[in-house]
Parts: C-alpha cells; structure tokens; sequence
C-alpha cells in the first residue's frame, strides 16, 4: 500500500490536512506551496529505475484489496503515458498555487485547500487501473473545481460553476450506465483485465453502445464539438488558478479517458465510428480557431484556442496510428503547458488592469517589454512554431492523418493557419500600435516582477526543452502507445 505512487497520488490530501490544522494565511500559503512542490518532486522519482513490463507496459504497480466481495481494488499504475501527465500535473500545481499566494486575498486558505484536493483528484485519474476507482476519481474532480469557480470567480461565476458541474454529470451517468454493464459482463472493475477479456466477448452491439457511453463522458470533458459550450464561461469566469487547472489538466482527463478505456474496451466500435468522432475534431478545430478570431475578451480567445487545439488530440488518437496516437499524447502535455502559461499572463495582466478587453489594451511593448516578450514566446509556442513545444505534436498529428486520409490533414492544418492568425492577433491588439489609454503608460503600468518570472520562466524553459528535444517524452510514449494500438 505505502508505494510511491500512492505517496504521490495522496501527498497533496496529507496537505489539506495540515492545512485545516492552522489559521495563520502565512503559513497555510507557505505550507500549500511546500506540499505542491513536495508532491512535484516525490513524483519525479518516478523516472528512476524506469522499466516498462509487459503486457500492460508498466513500469509501476500497486494493488491491494478494497471491496473484493464485488472485486473492488485499489490498482494504481503508470507507464510511458501516465508518468508524463502525472508530472504536467504535479508540475504546473506550484505555478496555480504561487500565482493564488500572491494574488487572492479572500479566504485563500480555502482556496488552496481546493487546489491541493483536485490535485489527489487529477493525479488519481491518470494512475488509476480499477475502474471504480477512476470514476471515482474523475467525479471528485467536480467538486473543488465547482467551488473554485463559484466561490472565486467573474460576474456569472454561479452560472458558469453550475453550468460546468451539469455538462460534466450528464456524460458521467452514461459512463455510470457503461461500467455497471461491462461489470456484468466480465466481473471484474480490472481496467487491463477488461481490455483483454471485453473486445473477445462483447457483440458489437454491446460494443457501440458502450463506446457511445464513455465516449459522450470524456467528449464533454474534453470539450469535443458540439460538446464545448461549457468551456468558455467555465474559464472567462474562472479565478486564474483555476483556469490553469482547467486548460492544462482537466482538459485532459477526457482524452486520457478515451486512450486508456473508451478505445481499448470497445476496439471494434471505435473501428466502426472512428470517421463520425473524426469529422468532429476537425469541426472543433475549424470552429474553434473561427470563433477566437472574434473574440473581443483575450480571456475567451485562449478559452476557444482550447476548443480547436483539443480537436487536434482527438483526431490524433483516431487515426490509430503511431505517428497519430504519439503525437496527440505529446500534445496533451505541450497544449498544458502552453495554455496554461497564457492563462497565468492574462492573469498577470487582469490583476494590474481588471480588464481583459482587447480595446483597452494596445502599445504595451512601450510599458512592459519583459511582459510582451514572455507572451510572444508562448503564443508561438501555441501557435506550433518550429523550435518550441507545439510545433513536434502538430506535426506528428497531421502526419498520422496524413497517412490515414489525406484530406484529414488538409483540414488540420487550416487549424494551424488560424492559430498563428489568432494568436498574432491578439498579441498586435495587446502590444503593438499606440498606447491610447493612460492606463496603460510605463508609469503606471508596472512590468513583471520576480516571483511573477519565477512562475513564468519554468514553463518557457519546458517548451522550449520539448521543442528541441522532444524524444524526452516520446522515448517513454512511443512504445507504451505501440503497445496499445488497436489490432497490434
């Protein structure tokens, strides 16, 4: 029971604890930020003495009894996927929890509480190999998310918490729906057990209505086009720590899901529907990239860049191919890192400003050159320029459509072209030009300082690190995705 893994997945629960055990602000922010990098370093252990198995290519297990009358256990496990969720998690949870110290001044003992508790949530999602325990896991998501959007957000923080909470329960209670019947017809909640048992003696019948089920979950968590009109209000109301969270991981709790069940459960259904999910990952990437360019909130231009950019992993992961699949893997990690970091910077901005309108903004590169500088760097690397995290992931992705249909890839990349033209054009509307507003004069309007940097500089280091080396990650991705692939 007491694995590293386990200490990881629990470390930041031991850290509410303490946290409730104070009142002092100053020693909850120092201990919650203590824990979040505590929680970041025990997990990067997890690289040491790497050694992948097989069948299931994991490199760590863990398992013991929990409820063995109906074959309940608790089954972590990581391999070359997880591990690197695991640490954008860990990762980017000191960034949230920094940014939280230095601007929350409203019961923000409670609200490191919250992050530290969708941080066991998170890190449980992407070990879990019970498939109670990943439900369970991904539900408890919701629960600090809802109240760090309505207890910490904009104008319609309410709305938007609720809003939310009834997208995400809707697909869950078909995925409910979906394990109680795989249940029924494997006995076993075994995650790898299922793979191999269900494909072998499930109808296709059975198989489509289950693939619907779990697909509908995860497409809403995504979001996956139609599925999205959640995520904008979600994150133009959220607190910016929360909408870090959002874009870097929670996003990706419905791609993962897909990798790790929707697919390998039913193989022979996603085979059959693989053109419909498709043809809607490349609408969300149109669309998506469509919609930003008319944004007038820069907040809500990075909101739909999600839309666009998370159709990409979807259409990665169903071209079911190596170049494809390992692609959409790395970008998950690249897109958290990018997102996120242009949600810190909007941050940085609305906390000296309180607005986020493109028209009240305009020749910051006169007041704030170090600011425009950093936000320049991670819209390209959003952007998928050569030489930064984005561009190696893309890349992979249209090569895998590529080789499936080329007409997948044509439509991609008229993503990639409304990425470049969206973000440059936030950045000439934030930067560049005269500045018009008084407001926005160097000697009012102050440049980042150095706790800001030291948020900002280690995801800068990290795209550019995954731009130029991205065998980093996919040494370890490749062959867990290889091992995966439908029919290997």
């Amino acid at each position: 029971m007491f694995d590293l893994l386990t200490l990881v997945t629990f470390l930041p629960l031991l850290g509410v604890l303490a946290l409730f055990a104070v009142r002092s602000e100053m020693f909850r922010k120092v201990g919650a930020l203590a824990v979040s990098l505590m929680t970041f370093v025990v997990s990067l252990f997890l690289l040491v003495n790497w050694n992948p198995m097989e069948p299931g290519g994991f490199a760590r297990e863990v398992q013991f009894n929990w409820f063995p009358e109906i074959g309940l256990s608790f089954h972590l496990g990581v391999d070359g996927i997880s591990l690197w969720l695991v640490l954008l998690t860990t990762f980017m949870m000191p960034i949230a929890v920094a940014f939280s110290n230095l601007y929350v001044k409203d019961r923000i003992g409670q609200h490191l509480i919250l992050l530290l508790l969708l941080e066991t949530a998170l890190i449980g999602v992407f070990l879990a190999l019970d498939l109670v325990l990943f439900f369970v896991f991904f539900e408890f998501t919701l629960i600090p998310m809802y109240f760090l959007i309505g207890q910490w957000g904009s104008e319609n923080r309410e709305y938007a918490a609720i809003k939310f909470v009834m997208y995400t329960l809707l697909g869950s209670a078909f995925m409910l729906v979906a394990v109680v019947s795989v249940y029924a017809l494997t006995g076993t909640f075994s995650i790898m057990e299922i793979t191999r048992v269900l494909p072998a003696t499930a109808g296709i019948g059975f198989q489509t209505l289950g693939f619907l089920a779990f697909v509908l979950a995860f497409a809403v968590k995504i979001p996956l086009f139609p599925f999205h009109t959640w995520l904008p209000d979600a994150h133009v109301q959220a607190p910016t720590a929360g909408s870090i969270m959002l874009a870097s991981l929670l996003l990706k709790m419905g791609a993962y899901g897909i990798f790790r069940l929707a697919i390998p459960f039913f193989p022979a259904a996603a085979a059959e529907l693989l053109v419909y999910v498709i043809l809607l990952a490349l609408a969300g990437i149109v669309y998506g990239g469509l919609v930003a360019l008319q944004q007038k909130d820069v907040k809500s231009l990075v909101a739909y860049s999600s839309v666009a950019h998370m159709g990409f992993i979807v259409l990665g992961l169903f071209v079911f191919n190596t170049q494809g699949v390992s692609g959409a893997i790395l970008q998950m990690i690249n897109h958290g890192l990018s997102t996120g970091a242009l949600f810190l910077m909007v941050g940085f901005l609305y906390e000296r400003r309180h607005t986020r309108r493109f028209a009240d903004f305009g020749g910051l590169w006169k007041s704030i050159p170090v600011y425009c500088a950093f936000f320049l760097i991670i819209a390209m690397s959003s952007a998928g320029l050569p030489g930064l995290n984005g561009f190696v992931g893309e890349f992979s992705i249209l090569m895998g459509a590529y080789a499936v249909n080329p007409g997948y890839a044509l439509v991609a990349s008229v993503g990639v072209v409304l990425a470049a033209w969206y973000l440059l054009t936030a950045y000439r509307k934030l930067a560049q030009g005269e500045i018009v507003h008084q407001e926005n004069r160097a000697d009012v309007l102050s440049d980042l300082n150095s706790q800001e940097l030291s948020m900002l500089v280690p995801v800068v280091v990290m795209c550019f690190a995954l731009g130029l080396f991205p065998n980093l990650l996919l040494d370890k991705i490749v062959p867990a995705v290889e091992l995966w692939l439908p029919g290997r």
